[in-house]
């Protein structure tokens, strides 16, 4: 595991109280999606982030996105001075850059929005985005947020038309830097999570078409999308994603982006 993906010395996490078990689940998995990407959402540089060494603002990063990530699985509140002490402790002159960029990169890829609930503690809650409640199934502590992909999801189905063709989605997915039958770093492999895992969720329906010969699929948005969300929420947040200076969603693995060049 690269030096990104560990704690930093004498780092506490919530998940102390969560049982041996899910911590290090968790840990393992962010490891290489936040060592990624830190350096995504590290793009925007400004003068104060380049007069910094690349590998500080990656491990600040990192470091960071795994705290919060912590938090939001044990439900729990945190504080500027909490990360303060707990995750940036020598380079707090550093916070407000880090933590804006890590909240970002939190609502756009984890789908998990960052409230301020008390402005004059700096106190803060992470909630799903748009209101999702996908992530409350995943059991023991496994698996990474996947709100985000959730959404990107649905907004792949509005652009495909509703229904949308399978090859349709999957090719959008594709272009993205996420393939049926290979390993995502976030998300893992799609094809079991779209037509089962969700589909038994309600978030989405997978059915055949009507009198195709031979068979053809098609996607839908589920019952429960529409419950927890709606068509409007989804775009207006696609398009908040879409005004972004950098890539929206950095889903690409450094391996993809080598047997691309």
């Amino acid at each position: 595991m690269s030096e990104l993906s560990k704690p930093e010395e004498d780092f506490q996490d919530p998940g102390e109280a969560q049982g041996p078990v899910e911590v290090p689940l968790l840990e393992a998995e962010v490891g290489e999606a936040a060592s990624h990407l830190a350096s995504y959402a590290l793009g925007s540089s400004s003068a104060n982030v380049e007069a910094l060494p690349q590998e500080s603002l990656d491990r600040m990063m990192a470091n960071l996105l795994k705290f919060l990530l912590l938090k939001y699985r044990a439900k729990e509140l945190t504080s500027q001075a909490e990360m303060l002490s707990k995750v940036l402790r020598d380079n707090q002159e550093h916070f407000p850059m880090v933590f804006s960029e890590v909240s970002k990169c939190l609502q756009l890829v984890f789908g998990v929005d960052v409230k301020e609930v008390d402005p004059a503690e700096h106190t803060y809650i992470l909630v799903p985005t748009l209101g999702l409640t996908c992530d409350e199934m995943l059991s023991d502590g496994e698996g990474l947020p996947k709100a985000g992909f959730l959404v990107l999801v649905l907004s792949v189905i509005m652009r495909c038309g509703d229904p949308a063709p399978k090859e349709a989605v999957w090719e959008a997915l594709s272009r993205m830097g996420v393939y049926v039958g290979r390993e995502h770093c976030v998300f893992g492999e799609p094809r079991e999570l779209l037509t089962q895992v969700w589909v038994q969720e309600g978030y989405l329906r997978y059915q055949q078409v009507p009198d195709s010969h031979p068979a053809r699929y098609e996607f839908l948005w589920g019952p429960r999308a529409y419950v927890e969300t709606s068509k409007w929420h989804v775009m207006a947040f696609m398009l908040r994603v879409n005004e972004r200076p950098l890539r929206a969603f950095p889903f690409k693995s450094g391996k993809d982006e080598r047997e691309e060049e």
